[in-house]
């Protein structure tokens, strides 16, 4: 159950992140209130998860994969630059956060 609160707080938290784009720094109210609400939500899920989860890997699967999926969302949605450093840094991201899963598992 931890898994899945984790997972759903990701998507809030990702969201959140695509609501603020659209909020043009607070002065559209819509995507405002979903930018708190989605937050929030997030936050209190990730401290549900953290019930059954080590905050080291959590938090670092909340922010990892948060970020690569907000990075292709912006690739992809918004038209911004996809360069290679770009796609290497996302990879690393992906794979810091498999390590970390794999670290408790192998040790």
């Amino acid at each position: 159950m931890s898994w899945f609160l984790l997972t759903i707080s990701i998507i809030s938290e990702v969201m959140g992140t695509v609501a603020l784009k659209f909020s043009n720094g607070f002065t559209d109210w819509k995507p405002s209130v979903v930018v708190f609400t989605a937050y929030i939500l997030s936050f209190v899920l990730l401290g549900l998860a953290l019930k059954g989860i080590e905050l080291s890997i959590a938090y670092a699967v909340w922010a990892g994969v948060g970020t690569a999926l907000i990075a292709v969302i912006g690739f992809f949605y918004f038209n911004e630059p996809i360069t290679t450093l770009k796609l290497v840094s996302i990879v690393l991201i992906v794979l810091g956060v498999v390590g970390l899963n794999l670290a408790d598992r192998i040790a």
